[in-house]
């Protein structure tokens, strides 16, 4: 979490103060925004570092702008005695250009002003606005005061009389006051103790007495006397009115976090808390939204802390000045804070970038989350584990709405329910928990004093007192019973949240692919390496684990860990990854976990104890004490003390420390001791520190750069610059994203054909293209003007169809029909579809499935990606110069004319694969796809007086038998998404004269994704020609889009006829022709080739497997396999007789076996064979009953399918092989008649035993068994 600068060994290494600078006055401080309507007691006007201790440190430079503007982030701010004015505490960070981090820790606080002229300043000021705002009022009687309301109780009406009192200031009759703040920067982030110092420093000058010893010794003795505490100890040093306590966590325990989580989970609800942590996970947008700068803070940190061992990678800025608001613009991830103006202004809130984003809400306990994102593994469990640790602890996991709300909702909401209901639904029964829950909650107290100013009477809540045990540990421990809950209770969190990455990572390191070069040449060519494993350890994986994870490791920050895990052969171990091995290791030892089987059984924290019992040990026995706060030599009458003013302190004391301080002398020489060994390793490795950090920055890849916005320079130069990293970045994510998107894809489609290792799933695949959508989402919301609802890409979209609509009114073009026509007259092929944006708009806003913005606009990214025109239709959008100048600023990614013609060339190479990332995530809607029926019209008539019908099939379903209008080939119909098409059905009522009809093949095209099938039929369907069939089920294959140049050619030829495939051919003994016939080696091949694919086809994952029809019933399939083997030396053609079909033989053998049955009842040997035999005849039989006109090759078709199926085709094969019917009609050469090769098919046919084979309805339709 926090690598604390490396040469600090001081507590503290600055004391600042800050507020109003008396030369120079009240300058307004535009950079924050704010308008001049508001009262000028509401303005924000600058405020200046008055001074620091020490002037610099060298490990650590002082930025005095970065710490003014974190200071006071909303500038001075100014009161009168009406209004309240308690001290305000708050926390900021500030990450270094390294990555490490500094922290700061601010108590505000108001001082009377005592300059004249600030005071007359502001009487002016208000002489001003009151003359405005009094004309205006009486300008409309109904002026909505929407600018004062903020300041007023909203109960009370808008009269003059009150709008004077609350917005006046009257130099004569009130006494105005302005913010202060004491600050302390430290290199650890101990925030109690800072807090606990500053808020006794504020005490100390707002009380009657003077404090014991002057404000300089305390402040002396923090900064140079106090030192941090090792690792594993804890440390007592003095502030002004008692002991201030810290404690560091040891070298084996989760690292130092000093902020409560019970404050973070109280106010966010556990709910909302894990899914805003999964959103962190995934590097989603984080904006976290509060009026409380410490709110915003602890929420930040208590999320990233229980990021472990992981660390976000990418921008942080808990606390985002005013003046810093562009950077929510920042195309990359962030986790930023903002903090609100009022209780509920959201909807004034400008937001460019939506579509990624995880709004957090932290006062109204309200999270908004970006679409469709998975959830965390064992979501339920996970919940109901930490509750159980919250519940221990008395806290409700729903979150505790006291802590959330804003004034006036408390007073109406939660008043009446402690009155009502002395629970409130809040607090668990137990008396003893409800008091440690109570027990100085500073939610009650403000409770009961709102309750006294509006007069609500409270009934008294009667809490038990601890019993006398827990009295008596109190004074053993060093701090208040409160605070060490509150310690147990955050590391018992932490430990819950670790512990589940232990479970989930616990193999991670058998998957990280070690580099075999040194650590110079890793580094420079870290881009090229592949160094996890992901494909492998993803199909480790428990099922439900792979949505979260498939996303989870193309993170950032999990690649660093990987990078860090790689880095560690080399060097020291991080300590985060230290930490987590350790605990991996020692699970390990405990578990007799199986380490290669993975289970998605929760397995809970063991260790909450242990965790708990570290810390408290260490507060109850306080190991270093520092040396007490003492005089130091001052000038005489200096440090004079002002009740309720902070004294101006002496600055030659406080610039400089103690000259010996031999306490720390040894501990400081050997960690110098340890940078110089460091230092020869570095040289020895002769690689120059600097060059390698910066490989090393370089290495960790794309937000990294830009971690931290640098705060102190705003000049428009600055804002460029950062502006242009960003457009870097884009385009290097742009180029990674779509490089892995093709390497995947392409190495899935090696492995269809045969080569290599599957490594792609669908999974994985959608897991790309979101993130896809995302990098695109983030490069059209970089720099945006203009924008319309939450997704940037879509309003632009939006912008760009009204800008063509318009246009195509005024032109209207008559011109594209033409060629269109033409080639359907040929009705030789299907018309070509027309590729246009704003035809996929339509079809996209036709989905009533899609409710939103983003869901439209990732549909119509997947919808361009599976037609190949994403680059294209982008193109188009992003050269309309007019809209993008329109819509864009002058730094946006869209009007950097180099990197846009880039960005286009790397989405350009996604068009090198097929993609169905549209067909298969849409499943339920309709769309319309045209059929085409093309026949062979040499050899038939092209006209028929028969009644043709049609059926289409595919992944997700069919479309049921269609009538064809006669003599029309083409046809339109609109039904549910079929998914990927399988088979067609086609056939007719062989009415007429002309009944005959020969089919070359039918074309059926996706009229939405454009995809178009060609299923090959090239045989005759009509009574007494081919094998006398009426319909055929045609196996279909994808085609290849033609591509725009190639229209041309193809209209000056006339499309070739072409020839059926090979494998059709051998059946088609009508034809005639001279194929030439394959021996019996390639016979024996393609069987095994075909069963070959089937059993690959169940080797993978459910739900990429495709289509089983092909692979039974396709070119290549399993049916077509056998009808060569059956072809082999068969008998067929016959003189001046008809075609013999292997039917034929199949029905003789049948004829035989029924006969045999009632012959030879004599011989038992038989059984066996008359069970088979009989099986046999019964599915035949079936076959021929069935009331379809399929003809004798559909019927061996069906018999070999059902054979598959149920396991039947090795009985059948050695049943008809003995039969003496294949003596008359198979040759003796022939396949079937020689025993080894029948008894090598039986082996074969024998591996789909383990498999179960589930037919397409299309197939088995009226077989009755």
């Amino acid at each position: 979490m926090t690598s604390s600068s490396s040469g600090s060994c001081r507590f503290a290494d600055y004391f600042v103060l800050a507020g109003i600078d008396t030369d120079s006055g009240l300058e307004p401080d535009e950079l924050s925004g704010e308008n001049f309507d508001q009262s000028p007691l509401r303005r924000t006007f600058k405020s200046k570092v008055l001074a620091h201790y020490p002037q610099n440190v060298e490990y650590n430079p002082f930025d005095q702008d970065a710490v003014n503007m974190l200071c006071m982030p909303k500038g001075l701010s100014f009161r009168t005695q009406a209004e309240s004015r308690d001290p305000q505490f708050h926390s900021f960070l500030i990450t270094r250009e390294d990555g490490s981090r500094t922290y700061g820790f601010v108590l505000t606080f108001y001082e009377e002003v005592t300059c004249k002229q600030i005071c007359s300043a502001m009487q002016t000021l208000y002489q001003m606005h009151n003359v405005e705002q009094y004309s205006s009022v009486y300008a409309s009687s109904s002026c909505s005061m929407d600018s004062l309301a903020s300041s007023i109780d909203e109960a009370d009406s808008t009269s003059l009389a009150k709008l004077q009192r609350y917005n006046s200031y009257d130099i004569s009759r009130d006494t105005l006051y302005v913010s202060k703040c004491i600050c302390l920067i430290t290199p650890l982030p101990f925030m109690q103790a800072c807090r606990k110092f500053l808020l006794q420093l504020h005490k100390a000058v707002s009380s009657q007495q003077p404090p014991p010893l002057p404000l300089e010794s305390y402040i002396h003795n923090v900064l140079y006397e106090v030192p941090l505490p090792p690792p594993g100890r804890s440390l007592k040093f003095s502030g002004v009115y008692g002991p201030v306590i810290c404690q560091r966590p040891g070298l084996s325990e989760l690292p130092l976090f000093d902020f409560p989580l019970r404050e973070a989970f109280e106010l966010l609800g556990l709910e909302n808390l894990v899914q805003l942590f999964t959103c962190v996970l995934l590097e989603m947008q984080i904006l976290l939204y509060s009026q409380d700068y410490q709110r915003l803070m602890t929420v930040a940190e208590g999320i990233t802390a229980l990021l472990f061992p992981f660390q976000w990678q990418h921008v942080y800025v808990p606390i985002l000045p005013a003046s810093l608001l562009h950077f929510l613009d920042a195309p990359v991830p962030y986790l930023m804070g903002l903090q609100s103006k009022e209780p509920n202004d959201r909807s004034k809130l400008e937001l460019p970038q939506e579509a990624n984003l995880c709004f957090v809400d932290i006062d109204n306990h309200f999270i908004e989350l970006p679409e469709d994102f998975p959830q965390f593994p064992n979501k339920l469990e996970f919940i109901q584990e930490i509750s159980e640790v919250l519940l221990h602890f008395g806290i409700p996991p729903e979150g505790n709405l006291h802590c959330s709300e804003s004034a006036t909702k408390l007073k109406n909401l939660v008043l009446d329910d402690l009155v009502n209901d002395k629970k409130n639904g809040n607090l668990t029964s137990n008396t003893i928990n409800m008091y440690e829950l109570l027990k100085g909650n500073e939610t009650l107290a403000r409770l009961q004093a709102l309750a006294k100013r509006t007069g609500v009477a409270v009934e008294k809540m009667e809490i038990a007192p601890p019993p006398a045990a827990e009295k008596e540990k109190d004074t053993k421990c060093q701090c208040s019973e409160e605070e060490l809950r509150d310690y147990k209770l955050t590391v018992q969190l932490r430990e819950v949240f670790a512990n589940r990455f232990t479970q989930m990572f616990a193999d991670y390191e058998a998957f990280v692919i070690q580099p075999t070069q040194d650590m110079d040449s890793w580094l420079t060519n870290r881009e090229q390496m592949q160094n996890f494993d992901k494909a492998s350890f993803l199909s480790d994986q428990p099922e439900p684990y792979l949505p979260f994870l498939s996303h989870f490791i193309e993170t950032q920050m999990f690649a660093t860990f990987i990078d860090n895990k790689i880095v560690s052969l080399w060097e020291e171990k991080d300590p985060l990854l230290r930490v987590f091995d350790s605990r991996i290791e020692k699970m390990k030892i405990y578990s007799v976990r199986i380490p290669t089987l993975r289970t998605s059984n929760y397995q809970k924290c063991t260790v909450l104890k242990e965790a708990a019992q570290a810390i408290e040990q260490r507060l109850v026995k306080i190991d270093h004490t520092a040396i007490h706060p003492h005089l130091l030599d001052m000038k005489i009458g200096q440090g004079k003390y002002e009740h309720g003013f902070f004294p101006k302190l002496q600055s030659d004391v406080l610039s400089t420390g103690p000259t010996n301080n031999n306490r720390w002398a040894n501990r400081s020489t050997t960690a110098q001791r340890r940078k110089d060994r460091l230092r020869q390793h570095s040289e020895h490795l002769a690689l120059d520190n600097d060059l390698k950090e910066k490989y090393i920055q370089e290495a960790r890849s794309i937000g990294k750069s830009l971690r931290q916005p640098k705060l102190s320079d705003l000049s428009p130069a600055v804002i460029a610059q950062t502006n242009w990293k960003f457009v870097e970045g884009l385009l290097k994510e742009c180029r990674i994203k779509t490089k892995r998107m093709l390497v995947e894809k392409m190495g899935h489609e090696a492995v269809e054909l045969g080569h290599g290792e599957a490594n792609i799933t669908g999974l994985e695949e959608n897991t790309l293209i979101a993130s896809l959508c995302d990098l695109l989402e983030r490069i059209w919301s970089h720099g945006l003007l203009i924008k319309q609802g939450k997704s940037a890409l879509w309003s632009h979209l939006l912008h760009y169809q009204e800008s063509e609509e318009k246009r195509e009114a005024t032109v209207e073009t008559p011109v594209a029909a033409g060629p269109e026509r033409r080639r359907s007259d040929s009705g030789l092929n299907l018309p070509t579809l027309r590729v246009s944006l704003i035809h996929d708009m339509r079809h996209v806003q036709h989905m009533s499935e899609i409710k939103t913005e983003v869901g439209r606009a990732r549909a119509w990214i997947r919808l361009s990606l599976e037609k190949k025109v994403l680059s294209q239709q982008l193109k188009q959008l992003m050269f309309n110069q007019a809209l993008i100048k329109k819509l864009y600023k002058r730094y946006a990614f869209l009007r950097c004319e180099d990197e846009k013609e880039q960005f286009l060339y790397h989405l350009l190479s996604l068009n090198a694969v097929d993609y169905f990332c549209f067909t298969s995530v849409f499943t339920t809607i309709m769309i319309p796809y045209r059929a085409v029926i093309i026949p062979i019209k040499k050899l038939s008539n092209s006209i028929t007086t028969s009644n043709p019908w049609i059926s289409v099939s595919g992944e997700l379903g069919d479309t049921g038998v269609m009538q064809v209008p006669k003599n029309v080939l083409e046809m339109t119909f609109e039904c549910q998404n079929l998914g990927k098409l399988t088979t067609v059905q086609i056939g007719h009522d062989n009415s007429g004269l002309l009944a005959k009809w020969l089919v070359d093949c039918v074309m059926v095209r996706n009229e939405i994704t454009g995809h178009t099938y060609r299923f090959p039929c090239g045989r005759w369907l009509g009574k007494g020609v081919d094998d006398g069939s009426l319909e055929r089920i045609l196996v279909g294959e994808l085609i290849t889009p033609v591509v725009e140049e190639d229209l041309s050619k193809q209209c000056r030829t006339p499309p070739q006829l072409r020839s059926p495939t090979i494998a059709r051919r051998l059946s088609i003994t009508s034809l005639g022709g001279k194929t030439g016939k394959p021996n019996a080696g390639q016979i024996q091949e393609g069987i095994g080739e075909s069963i070959n694919n089937i059993v690959k086809h169940f080797h993978k994952p459910e739900k990429e497997r495709g289509s089983l029809t092909i692979l039974l019933c396709g070119e290549f399939g399993l049916v077509s396999a056998l009808e060569q083997v059956f072809h082999h030396g068969f008998k067929s053609a016959r003189l001046f007789q008809k075609n013999v079909f292997i039917w034929d033989f199949i029905e003789k053998a049948v004829t035989y076996f029924e006969t045999a049955e009632e012959d030879e009842e004599s011989q038992e040997n038989l059984l066996q064979l008359k069970v088979c035999s009989a099986t046999f005849c019964q599915y035949v039989n079936a076959i021929t009953a069935a009331p379809r006109s399929i003809g004798k090759d559909g019927k061996l078709q069906l018999l070999v399918c059902l054979g598959a199926r149920d396991h039947l085709l090795p009985q059948w094969i050695p049943l008809l092989a003995e039969c003496p019917v294949i003596s008359r009609m198979y040759e003796d050469g022939a396949l079937l008649r020689d025993h080894a090769a029948v008894n090598s098919l039986i082996r074969v046919l024998q591996t789909l035993h383990e498999f179960n084979i589930t037919l397409e309805a299309s197939l088995v339709k009226g077989i009755d068994l």
